[in-house]
């Protein structure tokens, strides 16, 4: 059965991407290394056919003709980052490398000019390498007062231009992927560095607020956030055991920022639980009055799959550094819908689900989807023969999701808006461009050039018509 689904009047339709992903390496000055350049340069067998942020999509070059393309499609705003290694020649005096702003500067009125929104997040894992060799990079408190030095900074030169600040994408990610997974460089794993790593980003978030707000940028319509990928949890079943394991699992990576960016505090006991097990990071009473007085005024959540646990069997080995997975263990639901190129299930639900958490345990906090979209290898076993590839799978996909996001805001959420991840196909840490998400193509045999696909078509059909038609029955490929 197919019906027509109508947008909410004022729901926006966007796209993301960040600086590494995309603008590539021209320009670029001794010494301004992100941590994300720095590991490709030392790791970089392990990027995907060797791949990475080097030239990305040279979005550095050809953000002119992105942007036309979003004008043309119909996009309402456009999420990418400033690069912190690079706007900045001197971290510790926030000394602004008067070239990439400049860059910069150009970048966001083309992308005004051509009718799209830019929304600005200050660190989507940019750290400059030279913080972390100097003190650890997060795991300083000093990183922290260095953010905000770098924010007023980002501020003052566009805060007359930019409407919406994010502080972080995705703030649980470097952290744990390196320091609690040990699965990237530099591969040291100590849990506690992890904890330390997640209280002062959460704390960065608090004190960009702050400063925001006494900045005088802060315009009417103007709104300070921060980028959480929620992870959508599921226990197996409705037992004790199973239901701890969620709890646990919601509690160390979504809670985790949520809490503070939200309520401004963390929930009764979690410090207790961390000195348990050993992780309580260093804090302050005066650092939690301030994330206390500046909870901020949206978040932008990224929502791409859920996960399911149950309680755990196996024992975790004695002596182990501390892992969250002491509590649970991933559960494979027979007969879950699965994205065979990415290993990811796809359960348009979780829209919903996290919706009705944001009514219910949040507040019904402005909030909107950040990052939504579906990765697929080798799409081009899907170009027609004028050239376009022919991605209804991905359609299928927006179509979906969209149709949750509708039904929550129906049912009372306070749903903003939808962006896809990503306007064009772009550089992923070590994948590279093996799964593409984009509404564009980049073609790697042919100098980057870009060109829409199917989706992108649809999309511009969505926003023009503001409705979409649905079929409940949909199947993926």
């Amino acid at each position: 059965m197919t019906e027509t689904i109508y947008l909410p009047e004022d729901f926006f339709l966007g796209a993301a991407a960040s600086a590494w992903q995309t603008e590539g390496w021209k320009g670029k000055k001794e010494g301004q290394d992100s941590y994300m350049d720095a590991w490709y340069k030392e790791n970089r067998e392990v990027w995907h056919e060797g791949y990475g942020p080097a030239v990305a999509t040279d979005f550095i070059s050809r953000y002119e003709e992105d942007f036309s393309y979003m004008k043309e499609i119909g996009l309402n705003c456009y999420r990418t980052s400033l690069n912190w290694s690079r706007f900045l020649t001197d971290y510790e005096n926030a000394v602004v490398d008067e070239d990439y702003a400049a860059y910069y500067s150009r970048m966001i009125d083309a992308c005004i000019r051509n009718g799209v929104e830019p929304m600005i997040c200050l660190e989507h894992y940019e750290v400059p390498q030279v913080l972390m060799e100097r003190c650890g990079g997060w795991n300083s408190r000093h990183v922290v007062d260095l953010f905000v030095k770098y924010a007023a900074k980002a501020f003052e030169r566009f805060g007359s231009r930019v409407k919406y600040w994010f502080a972080f994408n995705e703030p649980v990610v470097v952290q744990t992927r390196v320091y609690l997974d040990g699965l990237r460089w530099p591969f040291h794993q100590d849990s506690k560095v992890w904890m330390q790593w997640n209280y002062h980003k959460a704390l960065a978030t608090a004190a960009v607020m702050d400063a925001y707000k006494k900045s005088g940028m802060r315009r009417s319509g103007c709104k300070f956030g921060t980028i959480i990928n929620v992870e959508t949890v599921y226990p197996r079943t409705d037992s004790a055991d199973d239901m701890n394991a969620a709890d646990k699992y919601d509690l160390f990576y979504n809670r985790l920022f949520l809490d503070p960016a939200i309520r401004g505090a963390y929930e009764d006991g979690f410090f207790e639980l961390l000195d348990r097990h050993g992780i309580l990071m260093e804090y302050t009473p005066g650092d939690l009055a301030l994330i206390k007085a500046n909870p901020t005024d949206w978040v932008g959540i990224n929502l791409y799959h859920p996960n399911r646990v149950k309680g755990r069997m196996n024992p975790i080995r004695e002596g182990a550094p501390f892992h969250p997975c002491c509590y649970y263990e991933e559960f494979d639901m027979p007969g879950k819908r699965m994205n065979p190129f990415r290993g990811w299930e796809i359960y348009p639900k979780i829209v919903y689900d996290f919706a009705m958490r944001m009514k219910h345990e949040y507040g019904n906090k402005e909030w909107f989807i950040a990052e939504n979209g579906m990765g697929v290898q080798n799409e081009g076993q899907y170009r027609d023969k004028q050239g376009m590839i022919q991605d209804d799978y991905r359609i299928d996909f927006f179509r979906q999701h969209l149709y949750w996001a509708v039904k929550a805001v129906e049912d009372g959420s306070n749903l903003k808006g939808y962006m896809n991840w990503a306007f064009t196909d772009n550089v992923s840490p070590m994948n590279a461009f093996k799964n593409r998400y984009g509404l564009v193509e980049i073609d790697l045999e042919h100098n980057r050039d870009r060109h829409l696909k199917k989706s992108a078509l649809f999309f511009r059909d969505m926003i023009a018509q503001r409705s979409f038609s649905y079929e409940n029955d949909t199947e993926y490929r």
